[in-house]
């Protein structure tokens, strides 16, 4: 049996949803085993954390300085290979680069930078180190979603020529109408999270979404976002119009402020011979419709579905899998380009798109900022 990959993970500590998640899609699948990183600015936290999740200390370090002095010390079969990025937006980009110029292979949360000039810069290392980048785009790693892919991408709806995507979320809503309180959350705050909050956060999941599963990319946008209250630097909220063609558009919806809304991503994409609706909520649904039959339901386990699907669906027909099954299945896809296997690029998201996402949100607060115009990506 082949040894597992060695990773690292930077932050993610303490009670954070996003290390929970990372830590149980990497042992998912037996591939890789958490052996150190830094999980917390205080190192005295970072080993307490350590400790409480079972992992010895001896490679649990200060800083990302620390981290790379240490483990670039290392024999090369006992260095950590691979480099989970958990950290705020802010630290993507200086922690990702110092990895990849120091050969680590890097898993990073989306989005991949703060700014456009930070992700084509990254772009750059990457291609010179010649290392695995994947950015957690994590709803790619749907079993149905990636059998959508490959039917979309096959012709089965023929070709695309509306694309509805939405994602509704209201869990700033009751700290918005605070103003103290929104004061102190980092995704308001441009220092920490960017140019923007929703856009960045999860209508750049939709944008992604959006060329990922019709493999075409939007080549112009426009867009109208809110920040609610006028001491609010970033949108909370947004409607973005999306062109892939003269004949093919889009609308991409987002919010942070959609009352009583919990992770309502939502996909629709309609072709000349049929579409597609999927719900993250109810992700083992995939309803195909046409206009010369019922509607057909899809669902991940089948013999029905391709290679892809099948291979990310580790249960039989009927038992539900959810968001930790879909990250796994994007570290499971890193872990065969590490080992240099044969995988689909759907697998997992890389670099180049990594920085389309960056492009998207710095072309949807200029679209909104010079009055609601069309821009080219």
């Amino acid at each position: 049996m082949a040894k597992k990959i060695k990773l690292g993970i930077l932050g993610g500590g303490g009670d954070s949803l996003i290390g929970v998640l990372h830590r149980v899609a990497s042992a998912m699948h037996d591939q890789f085993e958490i052996v150190g990183g830094v999980f917390n600015p205080d190192i005295n936290e970072s080993i307490a954390f350590a400790e409480k999740i079972g992992l010895p200390t001896n490679r649990i370090y200060k800083d990302l300085d620390a981290f790379v002095e240490g483990e670039s010390k290392l024999p090369e079969d006992e260095k950590i290979q691979v480099v989970s990025v958990l950290t705020p937006n802010f630290l993507h980009f200086p922690m990702a680069k110092k990895l990849v110029d120091n050969g680590f292979h890097v898993i990073c949360e989306k989005p991949l930078t703060t700014s456009l000039k930070e992700a084509e810069i990254l772009e750059e290392a990457v291609k010179k180190a010649k290392i695995v980048f994947a950015v957690t785009y994590t709803y790619t790693g749907y079993p149905i979603v990636r059998q959508m892919r490959e039917m979309i991408q096959s012709g089965v709806i023929g070709e695309v020529h509306k694309v509805d995507i939405q994602y509704y979320q209201g869990w700033i809503n009751p700290i918005l109408h605070d103003k103290e309180v929104r004061k102190t959350i980092w995704r308001l705050d441009p220092t920490k999270a960017g140019i923007s909050s929703c856009i960045g956060d999860i209508g750049t999941h939709a944008f992604n979404m959006a060329e990922y599963l019709t493999g075409n990319e939007v080549k112009s946008i426009l867009a109208d976002l809110n920040t609610r209250y006028e001491d609010v630097q970033l949108d909370v909220d947004g409607t973005v119009l999306i062109r892939f063609s003269d004949y093919s558009k889009g609308v991409i919806r987002a919010s942070q402020i959609a009352t009583g809304e919990e992770n309502g991503l939502t996909v629709k994409i309609y072709g000349s011979k049929g579409g597609f609706n999927w719900e993250q909520e109810n992700p083992n649904f995939l309803y195909h419709l046409t206009d010369d039959k019922p509607v057909q339901i899809l669902k991940p386990g089948h013999a029905y579905n391709g290679e892809v699907s099948l291979d990310g669906t580790k249960l039989p027909p009927g038992h539900p899998e959810g968001i930790f099954d879909s990250m796994g299945n994007i570290y499971y896809g890193v872990a065969k380009a590490i080992r240099g296997l044969d995988y689909d690029k759907g697998e997992f998201i890389n670099v180049y798109d990594g920085v389309r996402g960056m492009k998207f949100i710095e072309k949807c607060v200029e679209s909104n900022k010079s009055g609601n115009v069309w821009l080219d990506l």
